[in-house]
Formats: structure tokens, sequence, C-alpha cells
């Protein structure tokens, strides 16, 4: 069905992830992940902090939001308890960035794993959440 003039457009721009230290999550997410820092705005005692991919530097933004609602840290144990990933990061290559990011340090729960439709992996990023890694398989796969 064609779009509409007057039909509403949304895409996301914005999602945010709980870290429990902003600067640490600053350092994590760029030095070790690769991404780039978009926004570093003051607000009290925390910070407007945002990262983007650096392959999409006007893409989404990720909020890297302090932890501090008491409704989140027993809503990222029960997650983490249960493997449950926070966030989900896609790939082009999965077996090449599993071996990059083990070579910087970076923790694995699970490794690549083929789940039909995709390969996906799941690592810790050290600021309270496990992260998932996707690589989409194309039709002939």
């Amino acid at each position: 069905m064609a779009q509409q003039k007057d039909d509403p457009t949304m895409k996301i721009a914005l999602t945010s992830l709980f870290v429990d230290d902003q600067r640490a999550a600053l350092a994590f997410y760029t030095d070790v992940l690769g991404f780039t820092k978009r926004h570093d705005i003051p607000l009290g005692d925390d910070f407007w902090l945002t990262v983007v991919s650096p392959e999409a530097p006007e893409g989404p933004e990720l909020l890297l939001e302090p932890s501090a609602h008491p409704a989140v840290k027993p809503y990222r144990e029960a997650l983490a308890e249960d493997g449950i990933p926070l966030a989900q990061f896609a790939v082009d290559n999965i077996e090449a960035e599993h071996a990059r990011l083990v070579s910087r340090g970076v923790v694995f729960t699970q490794p690549p794993t083929d789940v039909g439709v995709a390969v996906v992996a799941v690592f810790d990023d050290t600021c309270g959440n496990l992260i998932q890694l996707i690589e989409m398989k194309s039709a002939g796969d």
C-alpha cells in the first residue's frame, strides 16, 4: 500500500540504555565497541550522553542513561538472570566482530549461534547490561 502524503511517518531517532556509570559506559561504547560520541551535555550530576554508529552519524542515537531510578536495578537483574539482552546491534560479519571484540577483552555470554534466520551472540557491556549482536542471513543462506 502506497503511503499517502498526509500519513504520519515515524522513525527511531533515539533509544536509551541504562548504565551504571556514564563515563565508563562512554569509554566502553566508544573505545571498545567503536561508536562515536554525539552529545555530552551536563544535566546536574548526570549528562545527556549519546553515541551513534560511525557508519550512520546522523542516524539513531543511543542514550547512555543513568541507572539511578529504583526500578532499574531489579529490572536489569531479572533480565540478566534470564540471559535476556537489553539491546541489539546489527553487524555484517558476526564472526569477525566477535573476534575483534574478544581481542579487546569483551566477555561473551553466548558465542555466535545460528538461530535460523540469523546468527546471534551476546556480550556483557561492563555497564550492567547484556547486548546482543545479530547478523541477519540473506534469503539464500
